[in-house]
């Protein structure tokens, strides 16, 4: 059996207590996910947070921590998944920086509002992401050798 897990990276950005999610069209579903991708060839862990959260939110952040790895396997295509999630402070937002494709734009949530959008949630890491970094806060981000 030829098993690789995809290696992704997510961010979680906190401010005054809502959190930065993007909304993506998904097979026809608008869908919330932590601005989270997969990671690319020759870029680090934290260059590739950075990134994907520019692309999808058109944020631009400081990343300050690691709140958690996880190992998901996504029922609807069996295919699992390596995520480190991040946290970060946004620094500015680029309103003319361009999407990626299928992405609708950013959405700032409380956690009790996400919990209302429960049917959108991409998988239960969008969830589970926010209540480890709201129980356990976030390690050193030196724990990440480059």
């Amino acid at each position: 059996m030829d098993w690789h897990p995809h290696v992704t990276v997510a961010t979680l950005i906190e401010d005054q207590g809502r959190f930065l999610f993007t909304e993506e069209l998904i097979e026809g579903q608008i869908r919330l996910n932590q601005p989270a991708g997969h990671l690319e060839p020759n870029e680090t862990l934290l260059d590739a947070a950075i990134r994907e959260t520019l692309e999808e939110t058109g944020w631009e952040v400081e990343l300050t921590g690691i709140t958690g790895i996880y190992l998901y396997t996504a029922p609807s295509n069996g295919i699992t998944y390596q995520r480190i999630c991040f946290s970060a402070s946004p620094v500015r937002h680029r309103s003319d920086h361009p999407l990626d494709k299928g992405i609708i734009g950013p959405k700032w949530l409380s956690r009790d509002e996400l919990l209302g959008e429960k049917p959108r949630w991409r998988s239960e890491l969008v969830l589970r992401c926010i209540d480890d970094y709201l129980s356990n806060g976030a390690s050193s981000l030196d724990l990440i050798r480059l």
